[in-house]
């Protein structure tokens, strides 16, 4: 057998190989505007090589944080698993598989990466990092020490027969978002399908510049409040973080999530990697946000915390909610400075991996 090396238009190396080969990747042919509406969510080689893995894999996992959680009587395992479960997801997906499975090298498997991969992967593991980062911060402050469940969680674990029903309930469900919303970093390394035609330079420096933008609204909310805090504990709780990006929207946090996971289809279509079930990823990932587990569940507790523990904050809670949007900020945010903090971040970042692309 003979391997052949090629160019491709947007980085990395394409091989072709003279006779059949386990380890080859057949490319997948531009997809019409017309049969991109014919395809199937239920068609039998997406459910057997992407959806069914993914939903085995997370379900696996989620049983494995449920058992933890139920023996250590801590739910935030869950909280754990939510972006451990997804970066490994990932990297299973576009590496463990091939050298695990099929026995191809490391070295090779990642050398045969192209760029939009590559920036993808790096994307999800930055995104998963962060996240992992700030729940483990969060179990190791004074308040939150190693040891104890997360105070949000008391509650919930005090109702009768909690932990027989919780996996189904609690862990499960994420287990089900979890299949969906990686999709666009799961499907791309093994769904070989039809894709969509669509390759475009600036548009892959524009989902660069969406996910730093996303990425770097996260810091900036994560330092800011942190600060804020700080700040209360010396002085006392009187009034609702609106300092910075948290006078953008409510959740910018949430926001900065969003924009991340739109980032991923968009580098696929600019790279002519897109199928059309790719795009439910940001679907699911938005549905989780605003109505599962996210702006509502977090604003439901903040309330009925502000109306037991401080009922001027809880004052301060509704005007804050009156005047400023939850998720996606209103035609005012034009001139706060913030926004155009974050976006010039986007646009920093996007230049910044075209100067190390075309440097490397």
């Amino acid at each position: 057998m003979e391997i052949h090396e090629t160019t491709n238009p947007w980085g990395g190396r394409t091989y072709v190989s003279s006779t059949p080969s386990p380890h080859a990747t057949p490319a997948r042919k531009p997809l019409s505007h017309r049969t991109f509406f014919q395809s199937s969510l239920f068609d039998i080689g997406i459910l057997k090589d992407t959806l069914l893995p993914s939903l085995a894999l997370h379900t696996g996992l989620a049983t494995v944080a449920y058992t933890a959680g139920r023996l250590t009587n801590r739910l935030d395992t869950k909280d754990w698993l939510w972006p451990t479960g997804q970066v490994v997801n990932a990297w299973w997906s576009a590496v463990g598989r091939q050298v695990l499975v099929d026995g191809a090298s490391l070295r090779s498997t990642l050398s045969a990466l192209s760029r939009p991969e590559r920036l993808i992967l790096a994307g999800v593991s930055l995104w998963g990092g962060r996240l992992f980062y700030r729940v483990a911060k969060r179990a190791a402050t004074t308040k939150h020490r190693i040891g104890k469940d997360h105070p949000r969680y008391e509650a919930i674990k005090k109702e009768h027969g909690f932990w027989n029903k919780a996996f189904f309930t609690m862990y499960l469900p994420e287990a089900l978002f979890g299949t969906f919303i990686t999709l666009p970093f799961t499907a791309p390394f093994r769904h070989q399908g039809n894709a969509l035609s669509g390759y475009n330079p600036a548009g892959q420096a524009l989902a660069v510049g969406v996910f730093c933008a996303g990425f770097a609204l996260q810091v900036l909310a994560d330092w800011q409040l942190d600060e804020f805090k700080e700040k209360e504990r010396r002085e006392g709780e009187k009034e609702m973080c609106r300092e910075g990006v948290w006078g953008v929207v409510r959740h910018p946090n949430f926001l900065g999530d969003m924009l991340m996971h739109i980032s991923f289809p968009l580098m696929l279509y600019s790279s002519d990697m897109l199928a059309w079930i790719e795009l439910l990823g940001p679907v699911a990932n938005y549905i989780f946000l605003r109505f599962f587990g996210g702006t509502k569940e977090a604003e439901k507790r903040h309330a009925k915390k502000y109306i037991i523990e401080n009922v001027s904050k809880k004052v301060d809670f509704d005007r804050y909610r009156q005047e400023i949007n939850a998720f996606w900020p209103d035609q005012k945010q034009i001139s706060n400075k913030w926004s155009w903090i974050v976006v010039g971040s986007g646009v920093a970042g996007s230049v910044l991996e075209g100067i190390l692309t075309r440097g490397f």
